[in-house]
């Protein structure tokens, strides 16, 4: 990997040529069939038994296992929509197209519909298409985005008096946007390939990436953004792939101190918090490009909890849901390559604290310490910071 040309994503050193792999690929197929051997598919495979963590590098890596497809009476369906699906995405570089997959999806419908020998290749529903294009990825070892497929998710509503950011076009010409002279909009970057480049008019002392949109549009609302010279992200619960990588951008390209204010509860310390530090089992190709490796876990804290008096739920191990989170963590500890890592201690201790106490306390409860002071909860994040209270 090497330098950016986004917040959302890298452009390698050594560009993969995707359509002569595919060519090889397809070539290799039929190679085997007139030779009477059964043709196969391999790709990474993304689960946790297949993910590693380097502390040196701060992200999980896949490994050497590989998922591999070979033409039988069953896989049979899925070789040929692989080559199907194939076939659109190269048409799509070829001609400069661009689509999501939900488009995807109906653009498959449409050409199946409209000639009856693709019938056997029908899909019930989006999952499944979604499945073939995440296979073909995997397989190619690229980013979606790089076969033109773009998701719509936004990359986290940003806050700052002293963050400029300037765009290259693909025209060449710049576009500078000074999120100071935005008033109350936030600025977005976009889940595409963008050449940003990162500039602060003065020294910016944090980055807070908090859970909840909501609650980071009250703190700007009331003049956190103002005060304190700082970037303040909504990134609206569990990371996309576009919040992930413009944390990535901002780690990187400002090395400001980046701290999550978040829940406090199993969901979010597996699924959210790990997620945006590390990445994910089910991203490990796109893992070094999707991750801020530095970010740390500001709160809410188990200390924080009776230091604040914070108002907490009582976890319903009858609820499903707070079941099934409760069991992933318990899992987490025990396979999680990244809640085994020594250098990530401090936050397996909170899964185990939370395992144990089985509560929630929700990033509000802050709001309650002084409910008279409307600005009590940037005080206490302030406070924290300043004494080093985050893991």
């Amino acid at each position: 990997m090497a330098q950016h040309t986004g917040g959302l994503l890298k452009v390698r050193d050594l560009k993969i040529n995707i359509p002569k792999e595919a060519k090889n690929l397809a070539e290799r197929m039929l190679k085997d069939l007139e030779n009477s051997k059964r043709p196969y598919l391999e790709a990474v495979k993304t689960t946790l038994d297949n993910s590693f963590y380097n502390p040196k590098v701060g992200y999980l890596t896949p490994g050497d296992k590989v998922v591999r497809t070979e033409l039988n009476v069953s896989s049979v369906q899925k070789l040929a929509r692989v080559v199907f699906i194939l076939e659109i995405l190269l048409r799509n570089l070829e001609i400069g197209a661009v689509n999501s997959k939900r488009e995807l999806y109906y653009i498959c419908k449409g050409l199946i519909k409209g000639d009856s020998r693709y019938k056997p290749l029908d899909f019930e529903d989006q999952n499944e298409s979604d499945s073939i294009i995440d296979f073909v990825c995997d397989m190619l070892r690229v980013y979606r985005e790089e076969l033109n497929c773009f998701a719509n998710d936004k990359g986290g509503q940003t806050y700052s008096q002293q963050l400029v950011v300037t765009e290259t076009l693909p025209g060449g010409e710049k576009a500078t946007v000074d999120l100071s002279t935005l008033g109350t909009a936030p600025f977005m970057p976009k889940n595409k390939p963008q050449a940003l480049k990162l500039k602060a008019k003065k020294k910016i002392d944090f980055c807070l990436i908090v859970e909840s949109e909501s609650t980071a549009n009250t703190l700007v609302t009331m003049g956190f953004t103002r005060r304190n010279n700082c970037i303040l992200m909504g990134a609206g619960g569990v990371p996309s792939n576009a919040v992930r990588g413009w944390c990535r951008l901002i780690q990187e390209e400002l090395a400001v101190p980046m701290y999550f204010f978040g829940d406090l509860d199993a969901y979010t310390m597996q699924n959210i918090f790990r997620t945006l530090k590390a990445g994910s089992a089910s991203s490990l190709i796109r893992n070094a490009d999707f991750s801020a490796p530095e970010v740390k876990f500001l709160g809410v804290l188990p200390d924080d909890v009776k230091r604040y008096d914070l108002p907490f739920y009582k976890v319903k191990e009858s609820d499903p849901v707070e079941a099934r989170a409760l069991k992933k963590a318990k899992d987490a500890l025990e396979n999680d390559p990244f809640f085994l890592d020594k250098k990530n201690k401090g936050v397996a201790d909170i899964c185990r604290w939370l395992l144990k106490e089985k509560i929630r306390c929700e990033q509000q409860s802050y709001f309650s310490v002084d409910p008279k002071d409307p600005i009590k909860t940037e005080k206490i994040i302030l406070e924290k910071i300043k004494r080093g209270s985050y893991i």
